[in-house]
């Protein structure tokens, strides 16, 4: 079951949503860098469970140890060990599960590809499994902005039949903006309609899915591999990865099949004043051939409706046998609000391991567009 990722910021996460616990090993983070665990923090709890009433009652506090790594309060250069042991477990809420597979869950094909599973909690398939990656991500997250100026911030940009019509002028400019706000829609009168009908779903036992916005400010040009290496196939590939995820878009997406070229090209030209080379529209999503334009980076990223839903379900069991399932356990009516960290993480783990890996291949980019004197030793 292959659970790593990154060619030079090497991330491998472990454990399972009810095992002891789960966490991230990081390999190829230089040395002497200040290791932000507050900041690490901070990004976990934005993620966890039990925030409000919109999402799962399970309580976890997701308190980080770090294991390795780290010394005197600056990364070593050797592999980083972040874990969070689980304290909310309640097993016996999946009893029923053991034998009977949850429509549209990865029960039956966990089961049909490795004949066992772990049926509490889901296993690996279980949410908990990102919080690997959000802990990895925020010691990437800092490096990109200390280094490049990079600033990710995503918000909820739909549910269900709710669309938040944020423009782009309307764009969320911090994520603690964003967090002001239950569902992470940073639109209050979008905000009050879908915590309506989240509720009204939750009190109903069903769910509902929606769309996660990402907007990457101060990207450079020149990251991403052509041609199998693309900075976009990267971002699908790790942003798909996420459990519940079924669709992505960069820039105009699918939209953008509507339009001619003639509209949908995006026209080069000089900025006044700084010489930098700019696009008069961004239909590209600041990606073109694989590669980043140096204009921000629009990404969309689709989630389904929870599969465990405590509404009645026609399914079958481990033998092939008709039942009926009604799912017990905590579980999140709408996954969107806490997709949100989880989406920026992900986008950031890509993002750390095409600099660095730029960084490395072309020294004069990183002269050019880092906010270094020099180079950092590995």
């Amino acid at each position: 079951m292959p659970s790593s990722w990154g060619k030079i910021f090497r991330v491998s996460t472990f454990g399972e949503s009810h095992g002891t616990s789960v966490g991230v090993v990081v390999d190829g983070v230089p040395a002497g860098l200040p290791f932000p665990e507050e900041e690490i923090q901070k990004d976990l709890t934005r993620r966890r469970p039990g925030q409000n009433d919109l999402t799962t009652p399970r309580d976890e506090k997701d308190r980080m140890v770090v294991e390795s790594g780290v010394f005197e309060g600056k990364t070593t250069g050797s592999p980083i060990l972040m874990k969070v042991n689980n304290q909310n477990t309640i097993g016996s809420d999946y009893d029923e599960m053991a034998h009977v597979f949850r429509p549209s869950h990865a029960d039956y094909t966990y089961s049909e590809k490795y004949g066992h599973r772990a049926h509490v909690g889901g296993g690996r398939s279980s949410v908990r499994e990102t919080i690997g990656r959000v802990a990895a991500a925020g010691l990437a997250r800092v490096i990109l902005e200390r280094e490049l100026g990079i600033y990710t911030v995503g918000w909820v940009d739909a549910i269900g039949p709710i669309d938040s019509n944020i423009s782009e002028l309307e764009y969320p400019i911090s994520r603690d903006i964003v967090d002001k706000f239950p569902t992470r829609c940073p639109k209050q009168s979008t905000n009050d309609e879908m915590e309506t009908l989240i509720r009204k779903l939750r009190d109903e036992g069903d769910s509902v899915g929606g769309v996660v916005k990402i907007a990457v400010r101060n990207l450079p040009p020149g990251l991403g591999d052509p041609v199998y290496d693309k900075l976009d196939a990267d971002l699908a590939k790790a942003i798909l990865s996420i459990s519940a995820c079924k669709g992505f878009e960069v820039g105009s997406g699918f939209s953008g099949t509507r339009q001619t070229g003639s509209i949908h090209n995006d026209e080069f030209y000089v900025e006044e004043g700084t010489g930098k080379v700019k696009t008069r529209t961004n239909n590209s999503g600041g990606i073109q051939g694989g590669i980043s334009n140096g204009m921000d980076l629009i990404l969309r990223a689709a989630f389904k409706p929870t599969s465990t839903i405590k509404k009645e379900q026609k399914t079958i069991n481990d033998k092939n046998e008709e039942t009926i399932l009604k799912a017990k356990g905590r579980h999140d009516p709408c996954v969107l609000p806490r997709a949100v960290p989880i989406v920026e993480a992900v986008v950031n783990l890509v993002l750390v391991d095409a600099y660095l890996y730029q960084r490395a291949l072309q020294p004069k980019w990183f002269m050019k567009y880092a906010n270094l004197d020099s180079i950092p030793e590995q």
